[in-house]
């Protein structure tokens, strides 16, 4: 199944179902049993997943919605994102540092999320806004030292993520999380794709491209450490909650390394693609009163 929000009238989120292509099933308006919320959704996602199956077969017809007449929202509002640096070994080697002998852990606010089509704002404080394409993924269900055999059990489904960084705020300090935590420096979406869909997660395709150009070029394959390798590890320090969301590093192309370096300017759009998963496309903008 592919979930997602989308902004209603009043501007509030509400979960939906790609039910057919180019439509929307409103889920509470399918069945007014269901949560509007799609976290609520995802917390009882096992559950709720047969009535969902045949809502979206059945797809009422007063529930559903052109997808481009709507404004999609980031498919859950995580209450912890955890992001996974040094992930990949082209990135890695791009950068100039060994394979790390344990994952490099770093957070990001949860009032960096944003969704598919929001622009990303560059900050004033940062001269060097950069892109980085990730695969997503959701927790489904609370989690607290998971066997790494049954780690994947704990997944609901995967999103494409833009863990988007200020370079120059990010290596400030040793820790991150400033850098990696303006608000819109988290584009997630289109949907999240329940893992019945994506069997293997290690071995997806993910491309970027800023402004047309491909700039990164990798598959999950590529990974240091595999996603039930994460579940496992995060897990035995911090429960990990429905919606929850792990960013699992990006692959070699950031525009950092770059020579000369590429960050982001204004005007540019940056899309992510990863097999199975969709498109992210994210303009990029200068907020209003800021120059």
């Amino acid at each position: 199944m592919r979930l997602g929000s989308y902004y209603d009238d009043t501007g509030i989120l509400r979960a939906c179902a790609l039910a057919r292509e180019a439509t929307l099933l409103d889920l509470k308006a399918a069945d007014a049993s269901l949560p509007s919320q799609l976290l609520a959704i995802v917390e009882h996602l096992d559950d709720l997943t047969p009535r969902i199956e045949q809502l979206i077969r059945q797809a009422p017809a007063d529930a559903c919605i052109p997808l481009d007449t709507v404004r999609l929202g980031p498919p859950v509002r995580p209450g912890k994102i955890i992001g996974i640096g040094l992930n990949y070994r082209d990135h890695a080697a791009e950068t100039g540092q060994a394979l790390p002998d344990f994952p490099t852990v770093f957070a990001k606010f949860p009032n960096a999320t944003t969704g598919p089509s929001e622009p990303i704002l560059l900050p004033a404080s940062s001269t060097q806004v950069d892109y980085e394409g990730e695969l997503g993924v959701v927790i489904g269900r609370r989690s607290r030292a998971v066997p790494r055999s049954e780690a994947l059990d704990a997944v609901a489904g995967y999103v494409i993520v833009n863990d988007v960084s200020a370079r120059d705020v990010q290596n400030r300090t040793s820790q991150w999380t400033l850098g990696k935590s303006f608000d819109s420096f988290a584009p997630i979406g289109p949907f999240l794709v329940t893992t019945d869909e994506i069997p293997d997660p290690q071995q997806l395709a993910l491309a970027v491209r800023l402004n047309g150009e491909l700039v990164q070029d990798s598959t999950t394959a590529n990974m240091v450490f595999s996603v039930a390798e994460l579940v496992c590890l995060l897990s035995e320090v911090a429960t990990l909650e429905p919606g929850d969301l792990i960013a699992t590093g990006t692959p070699g192309g950031i525009g950092a390394a770059r020579v000369p370096p590429r960050f982001l300017r204004d005007g540019d759009i940056v899309d992510v693609a990863i097999d199975g998963l969709g498109a992210l496309r994210n303009p990029v903008a200068v907020p209003i009163g800021v120059s």
